[in-house]
């Protein structure tokens, strides 16, 4: 079975659908007692849902104890921390990393799937962002910081394991049970089928890597299960960047009546250009293609939220 960290979230849950579709069981580890998503009804005795803090060591070798894990894909991660509380949050984080990493070790473990981010290539001047890119040792904010440290400190835990640790470089994902309103997708979705203005201004010419979720979750689905990976560090991507004013034009063809006035140009406090993922290695590694374009997730998406869904 695969164990995922995180699988009730929404690249979680996601993910868990992927890897059921590939054939991988999954145990499900989350904190909090929720609902299950949508996004896993009907998979059954394909996935089992164990409580407890992934940050407490014990409780997860005891989670490894019962299950025969094979595989783990770690996206858990602790909520965002004001400034007076960032220290707990990166302690939360690292331990919440190292005990992952013991289990894996515990358990014989060959692969375990670690999210980064996109954020690690801030200060990165080439576009699009390669893996092999020299990471510029920069003040980051706080979750760029973790991912970059955690990158490090997997691969001194597990080198001398046998465990191979990936690091997936995910650019900025969007879809059904995306909570979070900063993404420009979900933030123009939500607005147009509200039927009200975008909540904050947003630019025209600003351009980024949008991934769909379905897809950013399938592309971690095959890197887990790849027979073999040549690379430590895989870009998670649309692989090009998508404009903020092409995000409005799909929603307006499809809610016509949404009124998404866009400043012109560019964010004055954004980079000034167009950012995006290189995902060679990714396409050639594991055969990994998008399947949604924006008009089909877009499409999705608002049908989701029509059907009665919060998010």
């Amino acid at each position: 079975m695969i164990l995922v960290t995180g699988g009730l979230g929404f690249l979680g849950a996601h993910t868990v659908r992927a890897l059921v579709g590939f054939g991988r069981p999954c145990v499900i580890v989350a904190r909090r007692t929720a609902p299950l998503p949508a996004q896993l009804d009907g998979l059954g005795d394909q996935i089992v849902l164990e409580r407890a803090d992934c940050a407490v060591e014990q409780a997860m070798r005891t989670i490894g104890e019962r299950h025969e894990i094979t595989g783990i894909v770690h996206l858990a991660a602790p909520a965002p921390a004001p400034p007076a509380a960032r220290a707990g949050f990166v302690r939360t984080s690292i331990d919440t990393l190292l005990a992952v990493l013991q289990v894996a070790r515990d358990r014989h473990v060959s692969r375990v799937s670690v999210a980064s981010s996109l954020g690690v290539y801030q200060g990165v001047a080439d576009t699009p962002y390669r893996e092999d890119a020299p990471l510029p040792q920069l003040p980051l904010d706080p979750i760029p910081a973790v991912k970059k440290a955690g990158e490090l400190l997997a691969a001194v835990a597990a080198d001398s394991t046998g465990t191979q640790v990936v690091n997936l470089r995910i650019a900025t994902i969007w879809g059904p049970l995306n909570t979070s309103r900063s993404p420009v997708v979900p933030r123009l979705v939500h607005a147009a089928v509200r039927g009200e203005p975008p909540e904050q201004p947003l630019y025209a010419e600003e351009a980024s890597d949008l991934c769909y979720v379905a897809d950013c979750a399938r592309a971690i689905a095959l890197l887990q299960v790849a027979e073999s990976l040549r690379f430590r560090t895989y870009n998670v991507g649309s692989g090009q960047p998508t404009a903020v004013a092409e995000v409005r034009d799909v929603l307006q063809r499809l809610v016509p009546e949404a009124v998404l006035e866009l400043r012109p140009g560019r964010d004055p406090d954004g980079p000034g250009r167009d950012t995006w993922l290189d995902i060679t290695r990714l396409r050639e590694d594991v055969r990994y293609t998008p399947e949604y374009d924006l008009d089909r997730g877009v499409a999705e998406y608002v049908t989701w939220l029509r059907a009665g869904h919060q998010y």
